[in-house]
């Protein structure tokens, strides 16, 4: 009997300590600040986060307390600033960045958050120049299409 009454013990403590749980926190002014589940103490599944006026900040998947998956980023007055894949809490994958006007000016190919592939800079939504990375350092740019089209397969862009 004292062995079944401690197994139960030991049982609802595990299960009371891996419950999840939906948290909102604020801010002074009493807007909503973030929200999102908790599993384990830790940041899991889909979360929100808002600036101070109430616009949304960010928004993306946590697995184990770190970033994962697709993310999105806002400024204060709602235009998208950018988004991107997050493994393991780093960035990873294609990132688009928007200028004020949700228009894109650059796209990167990220690894464990540094530059590691291509990034194209666009102008005016037209590209203008590319670059390759290997592990957050340049080792080539191009300045126009021609000659990227020339030297690259642009297969490798869809990764």
């Amino acid at each position: 009997m004292k062995s079944k009454l401690l197994l139960f013990f030991i049982i609802s403590i595990l299960t009371a300590n891996a419950q999840k749980k939906y948290v909102k926190t604020y801010y002074e002014n009493g807007a909503l600040k973030e929200e999102g589940w908790l599993k384990n103490n830790k940041k899991h599944a889909y979360w929100l986060f808002y600036h101070s006026n109430g616009e949304i900040k960010e928004k993306g998947h946590y697995k184990n307390g770190l970033k994962n998956k697709y993310w999105y980023f806002y400024r204060q007055n709602t235009t998208l600033h950018k988004e991107g894949h997050f493994k393991n809490g780093l960035k990873n994958k294609w990132w688009l960045f928007y200028d004020k006007h949700n228009n894109i000016i650059n796209k990167c190919q990220l690894k464990n958050d540094k530059k590691n592939g291509y990034c194209l800079i666009y102008k005016q939504q037209k590209l203008v120049s590319a670059s390759r990375f290997k592990d957050g350092k340049k080792i080539k740019e191009w300045t126009d299409f021609s000659s990227f089209r020339q030297e690259n397969n642009l297969n490798d862009l869809r990764q």
